[in-house]
C-alpha cells in the first residue's frame, strides 16, 4: 500500500472513541461546511477561523489515531484554498502539516502548493516525508526534486512503498538509476548496509542491480 486509504465521514465517525467525540466531529464538519458556503469577503473573523480552531484540536477531541483523517476531512469540507492551506501548514504542528499534505490532491488541481511539499521534504520527520510523497507530489513534483526525495527516503528509512506512483515515475529513469548506484557504492565503501528497497527501485528503472 502506498498511502493510507481515504476515509469517508461515516468511516471516521465509526472509529471515534465515544458519542462526545462524534458530536464534536459533526460540529467541526458543520463549521467547515459553513465556511465553504460563505464568500470570503462576507465572512466574520469568527466564521472564517472556527474550523481552523477545530482543526488544531482534532487530536485532543477525537484521539490522535483519528486526527489525520479528521483534519483531512475538515480541510476538504471547508474547501480550503491555497492561502488557508498555507496558513494552517505554516502555523501547525508536524501532525497538522501532515493532514494538509494528505488533503492537497483533493483541493489544489495545479502545482501551486508545491512549496508546502518541498518544505516537508526538507525535514527529517519520516511521517511528514511519507505524507509529502503522496498523489500530489506524484503529479506535480519535478523529476530532479522527486529523485532526491526517493534518495532521502532511502537515507531516512522511509519505505518506498509510501511513494505514490513509484513504478511509473521510476520507469526508464536513467538519472535515478545512476544516483541509486552511486549511493549504493558509497554505502558499501563506507562499510554500511545498502537499504533493502534500493535494489527494488533500481530494477524499476530498468537497470539490473549489481553486486557491490
Amino acid at each position: 500500500m502506498t498511502q493510507p486509504p481515504s476515509r469517508t465521514r461515516d468511516d471516521v465517525a465509526a472509529r471515534l472513541p465515544d458519542d462526545t467525540a462524534r458530536a464534536w466531529f459533526d460540529g467541526a464538519l458543520a463549521d467547515a461546511a459553513c465556511a465553504a458556503r460563505t464568500p470570503p469577503a462576507a465572512s466574520s473573523p469568527y466564521l472564517a477561523h472556527s474550523w481552523e480552531l477545530r482543526f488544531a484540536a482534532a487530536g485532543r477531541c477525537c484521539g490522535h489515531d483519528n486526527a489525520d483523517a479528521v483534519r483531512t476531512l475538515l480541510l476538504i469540507e471547508a474547501r480550503a484554498g491555497l492561502e488557508a492551506l498555507t496558513r494552517v501548514y505554516q502555523q501547525g504542528t508536524a501532525d497538522e502539516r501532515r493532514a494538509v499534505l494528505h488533503a492537497l490532491p483533493h483541493l489544489v488541481p495545479g502545482p501551486e502548493a508545491l512549496p508546502l511539499v518541498e518544505d516537508a521534504l526538507r525535514t527529517n520527520d519520516t511521517r511528514l516525508l511519507a505524507a509529502a510523497l503522496g498523489p500530489y507530489a506524484a503529479r506535480h513534483l519535478d523529476a530532479h526534486a522527486w529523485r532526491h526525495a526517493v534518495l532521502k527516503c532511502l537515507f531516512t528509512g522511509v519505505g518506498l512503498d509510501r511513494v505514490v506512483d513509484l513504478a511509473r515515475r521510476a520507469r526508464g529513469d536513467g538519472e535515478l538509476a545512476r544516483m541509486l548506484t552511486d549511493y549504493a557504492a558509497e554505502r558499501t565503501a563506507a562499510g554500511r548496509p545498502v537499504p533493502h528497497d534500493l535494489d527494488r527501485v533500481l530494477t524499476l528503472t530498468g537497470e539490473k542491480p549489481k553486486e557491490l
